[in-house]
């Protein structure tokens, strides 16, 4: 199986309020809140752990192997840094880089491949999945995840586009084969050597009469919205603070499991596993393009 990049110990960065909450068809649901430092998230400690993963997400494995053998790390950092459009106008790429650090690190499923390293340059867009990952059940059955992330300031405006997204993609039959088209030819990118590629190509493309695997697709979900803090909030001391805004998003994240269940009961969407992570930012319509801006200057 492909190794997996992004450790568990990523998952430091945050408390994990909602774990593994049941929904609809036995989905799940976590929630990842930033910890909480000085009355306000710790974006420092974000911004450093992105800045240094980054490349892990932007590129291929194949490229990233080639420059680390050539010992030219700069390039290494240079080439996955201009992946990442223009921060002014960058709007979603946070949400799908803490998909993508998420789906490795808690749910054990590494990246075949995701939508930033298929661009040749910052102003390119690819579309389709976000990220395609892969999960092993057991040692027979796996799952194909295609990666939405959506950025929204209302968690619920936030879920009916996540949803929107899926339901085109699913009722779109040209767009589910360009997706398995893409993985099928990136496979050899993506691998380390031929008995990887080999292993993969039995998963992703099984034979019902030779193959004893079975492969189903699924979807990874990243919700990222605004949690509301006053001036009054962040005049409370440490401790109180933090102990607040944890339960504030806690609550408000469980008030929108009605709408999570009612997307996840529509007919279309049985048979299909949904991993849904939602992560609280304040002032999100900024603090998005300063953490893209910070990571790439």
């Amino acid at each position: 199986m492909i190794e997996k990049n992004i450790k568990e110990d990523f998952l430091e960065l945050f408390y994990n309020d909602i774990c593994d909450e049941k929904l609809e068809n036995n989905n799940n649901l976590n929630l990842f809140t930033l910890k909480v430092k000085n009355n306000t998230f710790s974006y420092d400690e974000l911004i450093n752990e992105l800045g240094n993963k980054l490349y892990y997400f932007a590129l291929s494995r194949k490229q990233i192997n080639h420059l680390k053998k050539e010992d030219k790390l700069n390039d290494l950092i240079k080439k996955s840094k201009a992946k990442l459009k223009d921060y002014n106008t960058n709007d979603g790429e946070l949400g799908e880089i803490l998909l993508y650090c998420l789906l490795e690190s808690h749910l054990n499923a590494p990246k075949i491949l995701t939508k930033l390293e298929l661009k040749t340059n910052s102003n390119d867009y690819v579309k389709g999945a976000d990220g395609v990952h892969i999960l092993k059940l057991n040692e027979s059955d796996y799952q194909l995840i295609l990666g939405e992330s959506k950025l929204n300031s209302d968690i619920s405006s936030g879920i009916y586009e996540a949803f929107g997204s899926i339901d085109k993609f699913l009722k779109s039959s040209s767009k589910l084969e360009l997706e398995i088209d893409l993985v099928n030819s990136e496979l050899v990118k993506e691998s380390y050597d031929e008995e990887s590629y080999n292993t993969l190509k039995k998963i992703m493309i099984p034979s019902a009469k030779e193959d004893k695997t079975y492969l189903d697709y699924s979807f990874g979900i990243f919700l990222g919205f605004d949690i509301q803090v006053s001036e009054e909030e962040r005049k409370q001391s440490n401790s109180d603070f933090r102990k607040n805004i944890r339960e504030k998003i806690k609550k408000q994240v469980l008030e929108a499991k009605a709408s999570l269940n009612f997307q996840l009961k529509k007919k279309g969407y049985s048979g299909y596993q949904f991993y849904i992570y939602v992560v609280p930012f304040s002032d999100l319509k900024n603090v998005r393009k300063d953490i893209i801006k910070q990571i790439v200057e």
